[in-house]
């Protein structure tokens, strides 16, 4: 199966002392991952390729994520990527992303709601920090990039209701978080986030499997 291109966001809170992620049980009917705590996150949705941003991604985020790609798509397919973190993170947890602006309208599809609220999402706080493929012969597989937002960049720390598939929504400091009934790819992340904290230069990590088993490379 081909992996769906995926966006996935790590939300950090500093306002309190040692940083926290935002993290999200998913509901035990799902089909994929039931019950694992995860970050906010899904696919690429068509409507991901257009509409308007408060402010665009950073040059050197959209240039790292274009090396993720083809050469037909790299002009396009970072900024859906962004988005789509956006707004999965929005229909997961109530939380917008985003900068309250005046005068729109909210039009269809998927950002109809979050639009709604008067708000475009704002794409510049996001920062590129991981990329990983689903390992072959699962039901679903992904290649998912990972970004890390700033808890400030949200207009509000108050999650809405969200789409059900997170029973659960909660911050937690990184010793805590790694307590939590993880899959391994998010356990990997968590870590790498971490160092990042104390090394915010380092090499993007690529996460990817054949059926010789995991293999880590670099974007």
């Amino acid at each position: 199966m081909r992996p769906k291109d995926a966006a996935t966001v790590l939300i950090i809170r500093r306002d309190t002392g040692a940083p926290r992620v935002l993290m999200g049980r998913r509901h035990r009917g799902n089909a994929f991952m039931p019950d694992k705590w995860v970050f906010p996150g899904g696919r690429i949705d068509l409507c991901d390729y257009r509409g308007a941003a408060a402010r665009e991604l950073a040059d050197d985020v959209a240039t790292a994520l274009a090396r993720t790609t083809n050469a037909a798509r790299a002009a396009v397919l970072p900024r859906a990527l962004a988005m789509a973190a956006v707004r999965e993170t929005f229909e997961e947890t109530g939380l917008l992303l985003g900068q309250p602006v005046s005068g729109i309208t909210p039009g269809r599809g998927a950002w109809r709601d979050f639009r709604a609220a008067g708000v475009l999402p704002d794409l510049k706080p996001l920062r590129f920090v991981a990329r990983a493929i689903t390992p072959p012969g699962r039901t679903r597989r992904f290649d998912a990039r990972f970004f890390v937002a700033d808890a400030r960049a949200l207009v509000s720390l108050d999650p809405g209701t969200g789409s059900g598939e997170l029973d659960e929504l909660a911050w937690f400091d990184w010793d805590a978080a790694l307590e939590l009934d993880l899959p391994s790819i998010t356990r990997a992340i968590l870590h790498e986030v971490a160092a990042r904290e104390n090394e915010p230069e380092r090499p993007i990590p690529f996460h990817s499997f054949t059926r010789g088993g995991h293999r880590l490379g670099t974007v």
